[in-house]
C-alpha cells in the first residue's frame, strides 16, 4: 500500500506544480540598411535598400527591398543627380555619371511613406594605379580530408603615395570565362521511344562564354600605415574552382578603390564579423552604424555605408595549363549553351 502511494505521488507531483512560463520577446525592429557606392568611373552605380527584421520578430531574418524611394546623391557644388529604381530596392545613376576627384558626395533619400535620410559627405579621395596583378594556385585543407578546396588567389600590385594617408578597398567585378562542352558525347533522354539513352552526337557546340551574375562576397581592406610610400603586394581574394571556370580561361578584374577613413573603419568591422569562426576569441556580432542618418529620428539605427571613392583595376586571363592545382572537370555532355547564362558571343573587353 505505502509503495502504491509513493508511485501515485511520484507521477502526479510534476503535474500538478509545473505552471507555463511564457516568455515575453520584444519584436524586433525593422532597420533600413542602406549598401552601395559610387566612383569616378563612368556608371551605373548601383544602390541597394532593404529592410531587415531582427530577433524577435515573425519574419526574422527576412530580408525586403525597399521600393519607391526617392533617391540622389548631392556633390559638394550643389549638383544632384537622381538614382532610377530598376528593380525592386535597386537604383541606379545614369550611365554618364562619374564622381570627380576632390569633390564630397552625399546620399539622400525619401521613402514613399515621408521618411527623409541621409549620408554624411564622402570626399572622393585619390587612389594608387594597380601596376599589375598576379595569382597563385592553391590547394587548401578542408574539414574533409578528401575534399580539398582548389582554386586561385589574385594578389595585386602597387605603390603607395608617401604624402598622404591612403586608405584602400579591394573587390572584383563578376568574373567571366570559356564554357568547355563535349556536344559529341551527347545521348538521347530515357523517355526516347525510338533509342532510350541512345548516343546521338551533336555537331555544336563546345565552346561558349559565361560572365559570372555576380561578385566574390568576400573584399579586403587596408590602411598604408605599415606600407607608405612603399611598393607592396596584397593578396585580394579566393575564386574556388568549380570544375568550370578552369576548364580553359578565366577573365578576373580586380578594383582597387581609395575610400575615406570612415568607409574604412566600417569595412574593416564588417569583415571581422564576416570571418566569425565561432572561438571563444571572436568578437560578438553587433549591428554597425555607418555614415546614414535619419533626419526625422537621430536616435534611429541605419544599417550599412554610402561609398564614395576613386578606382583603379586590372584585369588577368589565367589558363588552366599554368594552374598547378585544379579540380576535376565537370563533364557537359551537350551543347555548352545549356548552361544558364552561356553564350556563343566572347564579352565586351574579352582579349585573353
Amino acid at each position: 500500500m505505502v509503495k502504491r502511494l509513493l508511485l501515485f505521488i511520484i507521477f502526479i507531483f510534476p503535474l500538478s506544480c509545473i505552471d507555463p512560463y511564457n516568455i515575453g520577446i520584444e519584436e524586433g525592429e525593422q532597420l533600413l540598411t542602406v549598401d552601395g557606392f559610387i566612383t569616378n568611373d563612368f556608371g551605373p552605380h548601383t544602390i541597394r535598400l532593404t529592410r531587415s527584421d531582427t530577433y524577435g520578430s515573425v519574419f526574422e531574418g527576412l530580408i525586403r527591398p525597399i521600393r519607391r524611394a526617392t533617391v540622389s546623391v548631392r556633390d559638394s557644388q550643389g549638383l544632384v543627380t537622381f538614382l532610377t529604381e530598376t528593380e525592386p530596392g535597386t537604383y541606379v545613376t545614369p550611365n554618364d555619371f562619374a564622381a570627380k576627384l576632390g569633390l564630397s558626395y552625399t546620399l539622400q533619400i525619401r521613402l514613399s511613406e515621408g521618411q527623409e535620410y541621409t549620408s554624411f559627405p564622402e570626399k572622393i579621395n585619390p587612389v594608387a594605379p594597380i601596376d599589375s596583378v598576379s595569382y597563385r594556385s592553391l590547394q587548401l585543407a578542408t574539414d574533409n580530408r578528401l575534399e580539398d578546396r582548389v582554386g586561385v588567389q589574385l594578389v595585386a600590385h602597387f605603390k603607395d603615395p608617401s604624402d598622404q594617408s591612403n586608405f584602400y578597398y579591394w573587390r572584383t567585378n563578376p568574373g567571366m570565362f570559356v564554357v568547355v562542352a563535349n556536344p559529341e558525347l551527347y545521348t538521347l533522354p530515357p523517355t526516347d521511344p525510338t533509342n532510350p539513352r541512345g548516343p546521338a552526337p551533336k555537331d555544336c557546340c563546345a565552346t561558349c562564354y559565361l560572365v559570372e551574375n555576380s561578385r566574390l562576397q568576400n573584399f579586403t581592406v587596408a590602411s598604408d600605415e605599415e606600407f607608405n610610400g612603399l611598393s607592396t603586394r596584397v593578396p585580394i581574394t579566393f575564386i574556388e574552382d568549380n570544375g568550370l571556370r578552369f576548364k580553359d580561361t578565366y577573365r578576373a578584374e580586380i578594383l582597387q578603390m581609395g575610400i575615406s577613413q570612415g568607409a574604412h573603419r566600417f569595412l574593416r568591422l564588417v569583415n571581422q564579423q564576416l570571418n566569425i569562426t565561432g572561438s571563444v576569441f571572436d568578437q560578438p556580432p553587433a549591428n554597425i552604424r555607418g555614415n546614414m542618418v535619419s533626419l526625422d529620428n537621430p536616435d534611429e539605427v541605419v544599417l550599412g555605408y554610402f561609398i564614395a571613392a576613386s578606382v583603379a583595376n586590372k584585369s588577368v586571363y589565367i589558363k588552366r595549363e599554368d594552374l598547378e592545382f585544379t579540380a576535376i572537370p565537370r563533364i557537359i555532355p551537350d551543347d555548352c549553351q545549356i548552361v544558364p547564362g552561356a553564350t556563343l558571343t566572347p564579352p565586351a573587353g574579352w582579349n585573353p
